[in-house]
């Protein structure tokens, strides 16, 4: 039989990757491929759909940390840190890339003109790492019990 020790914690960490498989893996490139969408209008798109997804984020990542605590998670577990990866991807998503890269599809949008930098590329290596680890932190979280 299995357990789930902390059920918040393991739908908020299955959400979560769900959120950001369907947003950063499929939305945010598929939107420039529909009949009309042009550069500028796909950039305000994503802008508005990457911020919201941002605070849907953080619901999620507050809602894992305190049903740990109020559960009386032992933080200091090796199984944990699959938590606090994708913790410190958010944060430096939040206070540094999503800013950088509205900042550039700002830029983008009123001049047209821009050279290319590497923040898209930074973005989805830490939104790969941040799906394996979720995963693996969700994954972790099932224990199995003996009848």
């Amino acid at each position: 039989m299995s357990l789930v020790k902390n059920p918040i914690a393991l739908m908020s960490t299955f959400l979560w990757v769900g959120f950001v498989c369907a947003i950063s893996f499929m939305e945010a490139w598929l939107k420039f491929k529909a009949p009309g969408i042009t550069i500028p209008l796909g950039l305000g798109i994503g802008r508005l759909v990457f911020g919201a997804l941002n605070k849907v984020e953080w619901v999620f990542a507050l809602a894992i940390l305190i049903s740990g605590i109020m559960g009386r998670e032992n933080w200091l577990k090796l199984l944990n840190l699959a938590y606090f990866i994708p913790l410190l991807i958010l944060l430096l998503q939040t206070f540094w890339l999503l800013p950088a890269l509205d900042a550039r599809a700002e830029i983008i949008i009123h001049i047209h003109d821009l050279k290319p930098s590497n923040h898209h590329l930074y973005y989805v290596i830490m939104e790969v790492i941040k799906v394996f680890t979720l995963t693996l932190f969700g994954i972790l979280h099932f224990k199995t019990l003996k009848s």
